[in-house]
């Protein structure tokens, strides 16, 4: 069980987690907002309850599970295709799980989410065509790495986590609890999206060197790593743009303002760092990577904090 638990990555469920509470952030928003009867010429505020926690907490398990699965999926590509054969820290690459087991493993994992999205679907009251989204999310977690030709090799990873980090985990989850859709939550979930992919980039700055030998062609791999670099600074701007660019287009409760001007200063700080690394030290860049998941997680919860209202 250690070596599968090693294998499950825990410290990377808070970022999968921040989707989830940016998605619950949204739909007491829209709970919360007047809504307008024509005829009777009266508003009725639609107070936020406890009603969406349930599909919200399965969503968040969902989540949980697919990343998991994820991450098992990860280590048995990445061994596969050689990517992680210098890593003793990653279970198949050093022989601690062999090859079938780690499938048998993700396909239990898969199984288990699958269970939990259609579980999310029937609380929520929501289509079951939803379960297709789902099944999506699965293959998309399954080919990042594993698989023949995974995208992930072909330098899709970022697209890939835009799309399930931002707009699947955001304004999806959103959507199928609340059945609306409203465009302004595509800034939130640009900022969730770009905060993600910039712990990606950090991953494939550090991995550069090794990622190149084993064809694996990152970003970073095609363009350069001080490329790789002003991308990382362009990721982390544009996502605090947007949320600022949300908080003029839902004005609202949105209490906390002084505490994401803190995790403005961490994020700027962090990026001084990042900016000064050289290539030969890209190493070093690991002690980042769980600066900018915790980060982006806090302010998450300050959304979802702002908004919940029992």
């Amino acid at each position: 069980m250690k070596v599968y638990v090693q294998a499950a990555r825990l410290r990377t469920l808070p970022l999968a987690s921040a989707s989830v509470l940016t998605a619950g952030a949204l739909v007491f928003e829209t709970m919360r907002q007047p809504a307008a009867d024509v005829q009777a010429g009266v508003q009725a505020e639609a107070q936020a309850g406890a009603a969406p926690l349930l599909p919200l907490a399965a969503a968040l398990l969902t989540v949980w599970l697919l990343q998991i699965m994820a991450n098992f999926a990860n280590d048995l590509g990445d061994a596969e295709h050689g990517a992680d054969d210098h890593r003793q820290d990653r279970t198949v690459a050093s022989g601690a799980i062999e090859k079938r087991h780690m499938k048998l493993a993700v396909v239990t994992l898969a199984v288990l989410a699958l269970i939990s999205g259609l579980a999310t679907i029937w609380l929520a009251g929501a289509s079951w065509l939803w379960a297709l989204v789902g099944v999506g999310a699965m293959l998309g977690a399954y080919r990042y790495t594993a698989g023949d030709n995974p995208y992930g090799y072909a330098g899709w990873g970022d697209a890939a986590v835009v799309l399930f980090f931002g707009l699947l985990g955001v304004v999806g989850i959103a959507a199928l609890v609340t059945s609306e859709f409203h465009a302004t939550w595509l800034l939130p979930a640009w900022t969730l999206g770009a905060f993600a992919t910039s712990v990606l980039n950090l991953n494939n700055l550090r991995d550069h060197t090794t990622d190149a030998v084993a064809g694996k062609r990152t970003l970073i791999v095609q363009h350069g790593f001080r490329w790789g670099v002003r991308y990382h600074g362009a990721l982390l701007a544009s996502g605090w743009l947007a949320l600022g660019a949300m908080f003029l287009a839902m004005p609202g409760t949105w209490r906390g303002a002084p505490w994401y001007l803190l995790m403005v200063a961490v994020h700027f700080q962090h990026y001084q760092r990042v900016r000064k690394c050289k290539a030969a030290d890209a190493a070093t860049l690991d002690s980042e990577l769980g600066r900018v998941a915790l980060s982006t997680t806090v302010v998450a919860l300050f959304l979802f904090l702002s908004q919940f209202n029992p």
